[in-house]
């Protein structure tokens, strides 16, 4: 008999510890395979995390053990689900993140193998049945048959469902076919012609050296927008192939992947894709032909971090300073501490590549931690876009038929039409208004389940969260006085689509936003007529800012350039200056002049002129200086403790016993308690949460204090935490 150590698959803090069950069937149980075990009367799928040979039978087991140990119902592998690289990262973030050991591993696989009862129903190997030749000799065969026979002996093999049935069957019978198997790979990837590499420019010449021939381990390639960052990864991914190794490329948002993976496969063959927009079969297949090694390049999103590449040889983090690298929900990992903790095994080069670096990452680069490379000039020596602020408190900047867009941009919309080149607006908020208002009562419209203002949708008249997916129809009449008029505040990226097309109805217009992704292939379809010259102005949120190279692309307008800089976050200023100079950035990057037009009701603020002028330098000086002065990274490390309950008296309670006993076991160490606080979003899912946020310098002032806690909420009821070490934001 086998005793199984078992997680089940619930991931959360109090029951982030294993279960004792039996087995006593003739598998040989190893650890990483799933189980069926029946958890608190329902049948749920375990993890094994360790295996016992037990000389005795259930019967006489049970006899001498304290409790009752009950028998697994099914084993559902016949492998582990992860090598031991894997299992051994998934307990470093374990310990790292304070994270359950099992929401690590809904994190790493895909949905067809994570230890959930859901990921049964979800898709497994799909087959090609292809027919082959077993046997020349034509006798007793009909013309037809011969005909069918010899297609198949001169093409090998051929697809059973590209030969007549009736014909397949006569040969079956008469044993002149076989029939093999082959694993059907579902993602269909599309063809592109196959490119040279480039000729390097001096400083891409040094950048790719140093990548590939010195012994640094970690290297922050900081260069302007469009001076050829692409080239030196592409040409550094060939130079480490060639020696018999794999290669990893993450980006930020799933709209720049189609794009870098067309880079690739124009350079490359055996590449895989993996992040969020893949169905559930697409990432099945893909996962398992990285675990096989079928694929020595592997492109995608943040989670592609865990793809089960081995002899790992280089790992690319494309637009380094994008939150999206952060999960934002348990377990709270970043891509980068990720990969940080894979290179121990590995020992890979990692290249952290940005024009605007994090602010963190940039510190670390100066102290040497990181080695630094620079790419100053744009390739071809292309001038950067000349940029104007347009101050929109300033009456005679407004354009009389459209109070959204200054005369300014209007006239250089015109301009680019009338020359056949193409503008990018960027507007950072997605829907139609953000704020639905009762124009009787002054109520504002808000989330039941979080407490967040309800932005209107025109496009299916609907009214969105955009914190946690709740969706409801417009209302006929206010809720409060049952008023019928309502007021729609404020524009988003569907209202300004709607104003260009009524201001310019002949151009060919387009929007890219998270609405428009939830549409597969509607992203890269977009992106592909946009790079075709099919469409004149593309408007978008952050997804068009970042990475894009679109060669006919002249002009960019920033049509609210300071919404960011409202958010209460220590890093709503770097955020605004990152995306703005990202957007920027996309404008005459090849043999024609970018211009960019920022529309601001704030423009004597650093963050707006910094990134008008391109100077990421000018504005880490002052940055830093701020965040010297308010004690937030990079000068100190953050943990955000969330709590959160359905009793809103209980958790004040709790909230506030909790700092003060922080409070008490870090009064002789250099960290700060903040809190307990209401946050920005004061519900989610229906519970009240407040937060404690910790300042600490040494990882090791609070590694105890924090276990402890968990273990302190574990053992009160309905009181729930997470942990999240490092957080994007402070709020």
């Amino acid at each position: 008999m086998q005793i199984l150590d078992v997680l089940i698959e619930y991931g959360i803090s109090s029951l982030d510890r294993t279960f004792s069950y039996a087995y006593q069937g003739e598998i040989k149980i190893k650890p990483g395979i799933r189980v069926l075990v029946n958890f608190n009367h329902k049948e749920i799928v375990g993890y094994v995390v360790d295996v016992k040979e037990i000389d005795m039978d259930l019967k006489e087991y049970q006899k001498e053990s304290l409790f009752v140990v009950k028998e697994i119902t099914k084993v559902i592998d016949e492998e582990p689900l992860l090598n031991e690289e894997l299992v051994k990262l998934a307990q470093d973030m374990k310990e790292y993140y304070f994270a359950p050991l099992m929401s690590i591993y809904q994190a790493m696989l895909p949905p067809s193998l994570k230890p959930k009862r859901s990921s049964l129903s979800k898709p497994k190997i799909s087959y090609d049945t292809f027919v082959i030749c077993k046997d020349e000799n034509e006798e007793d065969l009909t013309p037809k048959q011969i005909e069918t026979l010899r297609l198949i002996k001169n093409y090998k093999k051929i697809l059973r469902s590209e030969l007549k049935p009736h014909l397949v069957k006569a040969l079956f019978e008469k044993n002149k076919i076989d029939f093999v198997l082959e694993e059907k790979i579902r993602l269909v990837q599309e063809e592109v012609s196959k490119k040279d590499d480039l000729v390097l420019s001096d400083e891409q010449k040094r950048a790719l050296d140093s990548i590939t021939e010195e012994g640094h381990s970690t290297y922050l390639l900081e260069g302007v927008t469009g001076s050829g960052k692409t080239e030196v990864y592409l040409q550094a991914s060939r130079r480490i192939i060639e020696r018999g190794k794999t290669v990893l490329m993450l980006v930020p948002e799933i709209s720049l992947t189609h794009q870098m993976v067309k880079r690739f496969k124009e350079r490359f063959d055996n590449i895989a894709i993996l992040h969020s927009s893949l169905t559930p079969s697409e990432k099945y297949d893909e996962y398992r032909l990285i675990s096989q090694g079928k694929v020595n390049i592997v492109v995608g999103a943040r989670s592609a971090i865990f793809a089960p590449l081995k002899n790992i040889g280089l790992v690319i983090i494309d637009e380094e300073h994008v939150e999206t690298y952060k999960q934002e929900t348990t377990p709270y990992y970043h891509a980068l501490k990720v990969a940080l903790m894979r290179q121990k095994y590995h020992k890979f080069k990692l290249v952290l590549g940005s024009a605007t670096p994090s602010l963190e990452t940039k510190t670390r680069a100066l102290k040497g931690i990181y080695h630094q490379l620079y790419l100053t000039k744009r390739i071809n020596d292309s001038s950067l876009p000349k940029t104007t602020i347009v101050n929109m408190l300033d009456l005679n900047n407004i354009d009389n038929d459209s109070i959204m867009f200054s005369k300014t941009l209007r006239e250089k919309i015109q301009d680019r039409l009338d020359k056949k080149e193409q503008t990018m607006l960027l507007i950072n908020k997605r829907g139609y208004a953000p704020y639905i208002q009762c124009s009787r009562c002054q109520m504002t419209l808000k989330c039941p389940t979080c407490g967040v203002i309800l932005s209107y949708h025109q496009f299916d008249d609907m009214l969105k969260c955009h914190h946690c997916g709740y969706v409801s129809k417009m209302p006929s009449s206010c809720p409060k006085c049952g008023h019928t008029k309502f007021y729609k505040i404020g524009f988003g990226s569907e209202k300004v689509e709607e104003e260009i097309k009524r201001l310019y109805p002949y151009a060919r217009v387009a929007r890219l936003d998270s609405d428009i992704a939830l549409v597969k292939n509607k992203v890269k379809d977009t992106l592909t007529k946009f790079e075709n010259n099919e469409i004149d102005i593309l408007i978008g949120t952050q997804m068009i800012a970042k990475g894009h190279d679109f060669r006919n692309v002249t002009l960019v307008g920033v049509v609210l350039a300071d919404l960011g800089l409202n958010i209460p976050s220590y890093k709503s200023s770097e955020r605004t200056f990152n995306l703005i100079t990202q957007a920027i950035g996309r404008s005459g990057r090849v043999d024609k002049l970018g211009e960019a037009i920022i529309q601001t009701y704030n423009p004597n603020h650093y963050v707006i002129y910094d990134s008008s002028i391109q100077d990421y330098n000018r504005f880490f000086n002052e940055e830093m200086t701020y965040r010297k002065e308010s004690q937030n990274p990079p000068y100190v490390y953050l943990a955000m403790i969330t709590l959160a309950s359905e009793d809103l008296n209980n958790l004040i309670d709790t909230s506030f016993y909790l700092k003060n006993h922080l409070e008490a076991k870090f009064a002789n160490k250099k960290v700060e308690v903040i809190g307990p606080s209401e946050p920005f979003l004061a519900k989610v899912n229906n519970k009240y949460q407040r937060k404690i946020l910790i300042k600490f310098k040494k990882r090791e002032d609070i590694e105890n204090e924090i276990k402890e806690l968990i273990e302190i909420v574990n053992n009160r009821k309905k009181i729930q935490i997470l942990v999240n070490i490092d957080p994007e934001s402070d709020y």
